[in-house]
């Protein structure tokens, strides 16, 4: 069984920081892509950011120059520092790991940003 617990959402001001971790346990490797995705109140799951295995990575264009996401293979963990947040930032922010032809997701944490 694969799970894969977050953490270090939490409420913050505009202009401040937060770093995520995602923890993966179970039958699942260290290696492959790991990625970050966040879903706001009414829109719908979207793409934040993603590293390969071969520590390639891919940010959504309204995060580029702030979020920095980063993979500890050793600890099966993902990373997302996300500095400068701005209130569109606020959503529940989900861990994603594709193995083995299924997607597993992370419980989610709540990130909000106040103005």
């Amino acid at each position: 069984q694969v799970q894969l617990v977050e953490s270090g959402g939490g409420l913050v001001q505009a202009g401040g920081s937060l770093r995520l971790s995602c923890a993966a346990s179970g039958s699942i490797s260290s290696l492959g892509t790991m990625g970050w995705y966040r879903q706001a109140p009414g829109k719908q799951r979207e793409l934040v950011a993603e590293v390969t295995s071969g520590g390639n990575t891919v940010y959504a264009d309204s995060v580029k120059g702030r979020f920095t996401i980063a993979r500890d293979n050793a600890k099966n963990s993902v990373y997302l520092q996300m500095n400068s947040l701005k209130p569109e930032d606020t959503a529940v922010y989900y861990c994603r790991r594709p193995w083995r032809f299924t997607v597993y997701w992370g419980q989610g944490t709540q990130v909000t940003v106040s103005s």
